[in-house]
């Protein structure tokens, strides 16, 4: 299956996601495959046995989103210039979110910009991570606070990457799945609650439809000044949750599943969404051990963080609220006592 991301207004942006078995590769130019020790140990000869190019250089950087910051960045740059890249060269993302992240990021700031191609191996980058162009590192004020749009040139999805992948890796991905159901198509979402993704026709199924989903959003507005701020449904929440945990406790998709449970709550203190559809959501989350709370330790700290996130501004917090199923708000106006209520039902 072939999905077109079609920026209309940028056709040398344009590129193709390709969800299949991963294709014969071949570059005349220099290659750089960045990627961490898990994935090379498992994956790395399939992909080699694939790839074919001028010279091809490996670079590892440690596993995690803890690591996902300039210092890593700094690291493979140099890599880069030691191995005498330059324009004409390029980088393969091959792991998951973090993976796909930096490297992009490093892309486009590498000599000002060169080509970057995304093979993303756990669930999450599959239908989410990899598809779209935003890139970045987290910094000690919050998470992608630095990066840049910078649309990859390809995008090569193989569920065969899916079959190592640990419990709650594979739970973490459902999440941001679950979370493009209750934002954009119901349907979807009656289908996710009747349909184990551990059945691999059901998942692959699952992946398509976000990527057609996440396509659909991203030819609408690819540098987030509208709808794309919707992907952020639960993130709002999620990111202040990662800041404040180190990035360590939880996997970013787990952080999503808290940040959609404490959004669900807004939502119902709102009147957009009803009890019985939140608790559909949650059981949901809960079938794939998806972690749903957080305790937090002093809700006007809590709060005040959500300054730091980059979707909020002029001393705005923005919430994507869903509004029932298959549908959401975009709010900059919630008053603060609806928020700091929701986030006292979680204080110590």
């Amino acid at each position: 299956m072939i999905i077109d991301i079609d920026l209309s207004s940028q056709e040398d942006k344009n590129y193709k996601i390709r969800i299949d078995s991963l294709p014969k590769l071949s570059f005349d130019r220099k290659v750089a495959i960045i990627t961490n020790p898990k994935v090379s140990g498992l994956h790395l000869k399939k992909l080699l046995n694939n790839l074919n190019a001028t010279e091809i250089y490996i670079i590892t950087v440690a596993d995690g989103e803890n690591y996902k910051n300039m210092d890593s960045v700094n690291y493979v740059l140099d890599r880069l210039f030691d191995h005498k890249f330059n324009r004409k060269s390029l980088l393969i993302a091959f792991g998951g979110g973090v993976i796909g992240d930096m490297t992009g990021f490093i892309a486009s700031i590498f000599q000002r910009g060169i080509e970057f191609i995304q093979i993303p191996t756990t669930l999450l980058s599959q239908v989410d991570a990899s598809v779209g162009g935003k890139t970045g590192v987290n910094n000690r004020y919050g998470k992608n606070l630095v990066g840049a749009f910078w649309q990859p040139t390809a995008v090569y999805i193989d569920t065969d990457f899916l079959t190592t992948l640990p419990a709650r890796e594979f739970g973490a991905g459902v999440a941001e799945i679950v979370k493009m159901a209750v934002v954009f198509d119901k349907k979807f979402f009656k289908f996710l609650e009747k349909n184990s993704l551990k059945d691999e026709k059901n998942l692959k199924y699952a992946i398509a439809r976000c990527v057609e989903l996440k396509a659909k959003v991203v030819r609408a507005d690819e540098r987030e000044n509208g709808v794309r701020a919707s992907l952020n449904y639960g993130h709002t929440f999620c990111h202040v949750v990662e800041n404040f945990t180190n990035y360590s406790t939880y996997l970013h998709g787990e952080a999503v599943a808290i940040g959609i449970n404490m959004v669900n709550s807004l939502a119902i203190k709102m009147g957009l969404l009803k009890k019985r559809e939140s608790l559909r959501i949650l059981n949901l989350l809960k079938r794939y051990d998806l972690p749903t709370e957080y305790e937090i330790k002093d809700a006007e700290k809590f709060y005040e963080a959500f300054f730091l996130d980059k979707k909020s501004s002029d001393k705005k917090i923005k919430f994507i609220i869903p509004k029932s199923l298959g549908g959401y708000e975009i709010r900059d106006d919630i008053d603060k006592d609806l928020v700091m209520a929701v986030l006292k039902e979680s204080q110590w």
